[in-house]
């Protein structure tokens, strides 16, 4: 039976840690999370997901930092074999690295090289991406650049957000991970250097890079709010009022007190409602009875469910109707 050390914080990780310990090949000997994080208005200190599912396991934890001396006596004390470490959110310098006989594995969620780095599902999303997938790979120093164990793809759908990519490829991934380790373990696993074409990186999103453009294609812009759902959530910029006439757009900006409001969703708009308005400039909003659509670069995108400033999420017709938006409102 191999010693295994988990290390991962969100939910994305939690299905790998319940495969490793309910499979009698390894024996989890502790899990390596980060810290409790305040969280929610009240700011209470909570434990991340995989800390939650530790306890629930009565597993032992490590939440200390990654450079302390405290972290590197408390992981050696573990007396672990193997690691396994998905969606962790620290480095983990040399040291830690080598006090594991066998190494570190992480299952990232994509083919590598394409999307190395912090956000891959997203990214794959956003750049419309067919196929996408999850990689086994052996840790290093560098960035998603060792060897890799196990592979899977999957076609995406092109209607997934990137929260319900992520918890596929979770719930799909972890079977191939602890698989993939055991073989690590007993010697049979193959390890193949990643191709040296197709090297793309996966940066995380920012919430200024999840703000909309809206002379953007609606296709790219129902792509970029699918990859920003459920984080950080895309966003743009209300004028209920529209913009004052006699002023440029920087200052009309400024005065017009816009008000956010996140999309959570939307599709680019068909042609088989009759109402579905094809004059539209970028920006510009119309509103029908079950309907709200916003103009784009290209054709009108439909919203369908948002989240106004200080309200809670609703379908975009019911937001609409009790938004008092005039005829020249837009977003921007």
């Amino acid at each position: 039976m191999l010693k295994l050390v988990f290390a991962g914080t969100p939910d994305v990780a939690v299905p790998s840690l319940k495969a490793f310990a309910a499979d009698p090949r390894f024996d989890v000997v502790g899990v390596i999370t980060r810290p409790d994080a305040p969280t929610g208005r009240g700011r209470k200190l909570m434990p991340s997901p995989v800390k939650a599912a530790a306890l629930e396991l009565g597993l032992p934890i490590i939440d200390t930092k990654p450079r302390s001396p405290e972290f590197l006596d408390a992981l050696n004390a573990l007396g672990a074999d193997i690691a396994a470490v998905i969606a962790y959110g620290n480095i983990l310098p040399k040291n830690v690295l080598d006090a594991v006989p066998m190494g570190w594995y992480n299952l990232h969620f994509s083919n590598l090289p394409k999307w190395r780095g912090a956000a891959p599902a997203q990214r794959a999303i956003w750049a419309g991406d067919a196929a996408t997938g999850a990689d086994v790979f052996k840790v290093g120093e560098g960035l998603d650049d060792g060897p890799i164990v196990a592979s899977m793809t999957m076609q995406l759908t092109g209607r997934e957000t990137s929260g319900e990519l992520l918890e596929r490829l979770a719930e799909e991934g972890a079977p191939m991970y602890v698989d993939a380790l055991a073989a690590v373990g007993d010697g049979t696993a193959t390890f193949t250097p990643q191709p040296a074409e197709g090297l793309e990186y996966a940066h995380k999103i920012t919430v200024e890079d999840a703000r909309i453009n809206w002379a953007d294609s609606a296709e790219a812009i129902d792509r970029q709010i699918r990859a920003c759902t459920p984080h950080p959530g895309a966003w743009t910029k209300l004028y209920a009022e529209g913009l004052p006439e006699d002023a440029d757009t920087e200052s009309a900006a400024a005065s017009a007190q816009p008000l956010t409001l996140h999309v959570l969703a939307a599709q680019p708009a068909g042609t088989t409602n009759p109402n579905t308005p094809t004059d539209l400039q970028p920006g510009e909003i119309k509103t029908g009875k079950k309907n709200v659509w916003v103009g784009t670069g290209t054709t009108a995108l439909e919203l369908t469910q948002v989240k106004a400033q200080g309200k809670k999420a609703m379908r975009a017709a019911d937001w609409a109707r009790g938004a008092r938006l005039s005829n020249s409102a837009c977003v921007k």
